[in-house]
């Protein structure tokens, strides 16, 4: 089941915090970025470093298959929309 929603930048962290797990895919669309993958763990944020939370990923690409690190913090600004999908559900999360 597809579901569309429209968050705040704030809204949706809050949301990746609480409700995506490791194993979830996350597709995640900023500035002209696209990394669409699993999802294999979480940093929260450090104050020492100034690293904002992150979300580490295995790539699904067809090219790219590699561990990435997305910092939130770092693509505030730039960020589209997040598509988070689950065994139940495909919640598509537009950014106000």
């Amino acid at each position: 089941m597809e579901e569309e929603v429209e968050m705040t930048f704030d809204e949706a962290l809050e949301y990746v915090k609480t409700q995506v797990e490791v194993g979830d895919l996350l597709e995640i669309s900023y500035n002209r970025i696209f990394a669409p993958g699993e999802v294999l763990g979480f940093t929260e944020e450090d104050e020492v470093t100034g690293e904002g939370f992150r979300v580490g990923l295995q790539l699904t690409g067809k090219i790219l298959n590699q561990c990435v690190e997305v910092d939130f913090k770092e693509i505030a600004d730039d960020l589209i929309e997040l598509r988070h999908i689950t065994d139940d559900k495909e919640l598509i999360i537009e950014i106000l």
